[in-house]
């Protein structure tokens, strides 16, 4: 079953095309076929790429909206020598959404479902309206193709009240939705897999999601039970250039000093904070990296105050969970960045957990273990892999559609 993962910006469109078995356990693997994707839509001129098979295929020309960049990407996956017959050997195309609101988990893209979505765009207002029209429109121009959205809070739709509920009136969450709904879903769902999968005696595990965009989630037996991210992407650890958790009266109180409007500090908060608001150069952990190497204090904070928030969440996740088994690193940073490994767990021994050094140095990629022989809880870095999730996802979501009309026929 062939099944196309979109992944979405305001001005740019990539995708993975997957051929997984048709049901869970069935006989044969699952293959990647082909990834590329469009850049520059709504341009004179727009870059359509490709890689098949190790090879590389580019063109140039307009694509003036995204579901023309489905189909120019339709169009080189089809050609002589592509992975596709025709556009009919795509069984769907999965989206990974971000938050849905009330509309979670893995579901087909309905005309409630993208409602659903709208109503979260102030929240996820890098994320939701680009998805939301691209949607529409390839719903309107491929009516054939099933379209399914996999929230990225499906994964952590399983986190107790205890954990997930602000301190706010009642009302805010029952009419407003007001509550942490934590994101990353997909990474923390492939690195709660692997986890389970190398550590089997492994019952309580931490994921951390680091990347310019980071989170930290708690699982149990596989299961999300508490995230470091909140009601929208744009909270819990510091991220790239947007703040993380924030004291909401602090903003009143700039807005008061300066006269500068509510909307004005938000887009500040999200675009020109975080690491980079902090280093006043970069929020790119290369290069806060050799900036500290080099002597920037302002880089060194940045990197201590990302460090701080990442343990903060550890600690906290220990005393959830009664005891750590696991620890799995992912995202750009988390796979490619052994001295923020290393920082994140300095000092743990007495907590059973304990890095060795010369694995956590090597730069050979890859899933591999990077804890010491002494170290009680297993440490492992994973690269993640989100968009095969959410082909898994859609492939499930279509199985179990074909169980159900089969049933209703029966």
């Amino acid at each position: 079953m062939n099944i196309l993962v979109a992944n979405l910006g305001s001005t740019s469109f990539k995708y993975r095309l997957f051929d997984l078995p048709e049901r869970v356990g069935e006989a044969g693997a699952e293959q990647e076929l082909a990834r590329g994707g469009v850049e520059r839509i709504g341009a004179a001129e727009s870059r359509v790429y490709a890689t098949i098979g190790g090879r590389g295929i580019e063109a140039v020309m307009p694509v003036p909206d995204h579901a023309v960049a489905l189909q120019a990407a339709l169009e080189q996956l089809t050609a002589a020598g592509g992975p596709l017959a025709s556009v009919d050997d795509v069984a769907a195309v999965g989206f990974k959404a971000v938050h849905g609101g009330r509309a979670g988990g893995v579901v087909r893209v309905s005309a409630d479902v993208l409602a659903a979505m709208e109503e979260m765009a102030a929240v996820a207002p890098a994320h939701n309206p680009p998805y939301v029209r691209a949607m529409r429109l390839l719903g309107e121009r491929m009516p054939g193709v099933p379209l399914i959205a996999a929230f990225e809070t499906g994964f952590h739709a399983t986190i107790p009240d205890r954990n997930a509920l602000y301190a706010v009136p009642t009302e805010w969450v029952d009419k407003h939705l007001v509550r942490r709904w934590g994101f990353h879903g997909a990474s923390h769902r492939f690195v709660a897999g692997r986890l389970e999968a190398l550590v089997p005696a492994g019952r309580r595990a931490i994921s951390c999601h680091l990347g310019g965009s980071s989170s930290v989630c708690w699982i149990r037996d596989g299961e999300s039970v508490g995230t470091s991210m909140g009601m929208s992407p744009q909270s819990g650890l510091p991220q790239n250039n947007r703040a993380g958790d924030f004291d909401p009266f602090a903003l009143l109180h700039v807005a008061t000093q300066t006269g500068r409007g509510f909307e004005e500090l938000l887009a500040e908060l999200s675009g020109k904070a975080g690491l980079a608001g902090m280093s006043g150069t970069s929020g790119d952990m290369r290069d806060l990296e050799e900036a500290a190497a080099a002597g920037s204090e302002r880089a060194r904070t940045a990197i201590d105050v990302y460090v701080a928030s990442i343990r903060h969440w550890l600690g906290a996740g220990i005393v959830e969970l009664g005891g750590l088994d696991a620890i799995g690193f992912a995202g750009g940073i988390g796979e490619n960045s052994p001295l923020t490994r290393a920082a994140v767990v300095a000092g743990l021994t007495d907590l059973g957990i304990a890095i060795d050094p010369a694995k956590n140095a090597a730069r050979d990629g890859g899933e591999r273990p990077i804890h010491a022989a002494s170290s009680r809880v297993a440490i492992w870095v994973i690269p993640t892999n989100e968009e095969l999730i959410v082909a898994r996802q859609a492939r499930d979501l279509l199985a179990a559609e074909r169980e159900t009309a089969h049933g209703r026929g029966a």
